[in-house]
């Protein structure tokens, strides 16, 4: 072997696969500087974090929203009475329609195909209750037994509704989780009696917790559903006396779970066309479809997360023009040392190698800490401001790539750049 080609060895080796001795080169260079390597990091480092946290935020959020859908029930129809605080506004409705009523609930009943189950709901917002509320004042729901099973209600403790409950206008209750501990505290409810307004009311059962979510959902009323008391359909209606009734819909809700291989959007249709006719048009109620929530949400979902990493994507950019700077600026500062790795037989691809490697080695560090920095972000987040936050795999993949991609785009103008020099003016650099 000729010396000359015994000295050029290591630097035509790293054309091939080994490409260790640039990695320790690469390490050499950033940890001589360590200072200038961190501040280049910073832009990679803040954007990677950006990233990482605002699409954890993001995915915690619809999460929680699209299961609080799917707790609703995917194969249900809803149809809700619109709530008038306006007299004179609900006087001008009733004239032409007397809201949602069992006759609507028959109706339905008879003309719908594909319907499983039904059951109408009256909800009352008591004036009085006893025990004192600690809290929100809980809600009354007048449902069926069949409820239970239409909206996927959980027992914790003694049973939910019966028919023989409804058939004699019982007056018992069951308690929601949040209901239990807003009126009874850590004590036991099982078996205790709640006033409402006037009616006492045994309860004969707690349920487990439900979701809910914090921000309102199109198409839904924000509520607690976990801040609820469930009695009799009748004894609501017969036992709980409601404020200018004679204005008020028989009842205020009708729950539909239909067969899952009926058409659930057809099906809604058909349901909103016989409410509108019996009602003469009067737009006195609301149709809800959560299946149909579904869908709009997780295509919300999927725009919200291009539009986050777009935001935080700038960060990156940012990052990526401060290493191009950076290793321009090294470029003129290490113009002598490439003149003589050029005079002892480095081509132009082991320079362009060792800079991209740099550039590589700074955007991956970067990234790295960006991604424990982001974390800790999330997780602060969801301690401190109480929101749900979710770091998924995607999320962490995403922005560490993005942030390598950034490294290799921005540091190959300033690796073509070294490897263009003239290695006579180069060594005469000063």
């Amino acid at each position: 072997m000729k010396p000359e080609a015994a000295g050029t060895t290591p630097l035509r080796q790293l054309g091939g696969v080994q490409l260790l001795p640039d990695l320790r080169q690469g390490l050499q260079n950033l940890l001589t500087h360590k200072l200038r390597s961190l501040l280049t990091m910073l832009g990679i480092i803040f954007g990677v974090s950006a990233v990482v946290s605002m699409m954890s935020i993001g995915a915690g959020a619809q999460q929680q929203v699209l299961a609080f859908i799917e707790d609703l029930g995917v194969h249900n129809v809803i149809v809700e009475a619109k709530e008038s605080g306006d007299r004179q506004a609900l006087q001008r409705i009733r004239k032409l329609s007397k809201g949602l009523s069992f006759l609507d609930l028959r109706i339905i009943r008879a003309n719908v195909a594909g319907i499983l189950d039904l059951t109408p709901r009256k909800k009352f917002t008591p004036t009085a209750l006893t025990p004192k509320p600690q809290r929100e004042m809980p809600v009354v729901y007048g449902v069926d037994p069949i409820y239970q099973r239409i909206a996927g209600l959980r027992v914790a403790k003694g049973r939910f509704i019966d028919e023989a409950d409804n058939g004699t206008v019982a007056p018992v209750c069951v308690l929601g989780a949040g209901t239990k501990t807003n009126l009874f505290g850590a004590r036991e409810a099982l078996g205790q009696y709640v006033k409402v307004n006037e009616q006492w009311f045994h309860v004969v059962g707690e349920l487990a917790e439900q979701l809910s979510v914090r921000a309102e959902v199109p198409g839904l009323a924000a509520q607690d559903r976990n801040n609820v008391i469930y009695v009799p359909t009748w004894s609501a209606i017969l036992r709980i006396e409601d404020a200018y009734s004679y204005l008020k819909d028989e009842i205020d809700g009708i729950y539909l779970r239909l067969d899952p291989s009926t058409d659930h959007f057809a099906t809604a249709e058909v349901v909103r066309g016989i409410l509108t006719a019996t009602h003469r048009g009067a737009d006195d109620f609301t149709l809800v479809v959560p299946a149909e929530l579904l869908a709009q949400q997780r295509q919300t979902q999927r725009i919200f997360g291009m539009v986050m990493v777009a935001l935080a994507s700038i960060s990156l950019l940012v990052g990526g023009i401060g290493i191009m700077n950076i290793m321009l600026a090294s470029v003129l500062e290490r113009t002598r040392e490439i003149g003589v790795r050029r005079a002892v037989g480095a081509r132009r691809a082991d320079i362009i190698r060792q800079f991209l490697m740099e550039t590589v080695l700074i955007s991956f560090v970067g990234g790295l800490i960006g991604l424990v920095v982001g974390f800790g972000l999330s997780r602060l987040i969801a301690y401190f401001a109480g929101w749900s936050t979710i770091v998924t795999v995607g999320s962490i993949a995403l922005a560490f790539l993005v942030s390598v991609l950034v490294g290799l785009v921005f540091g190959v103008y300033p690796a073509v750049r070294a490897a263009r020099l003239d290695p006579v003016e180069a060594l005469h650099y000063e």
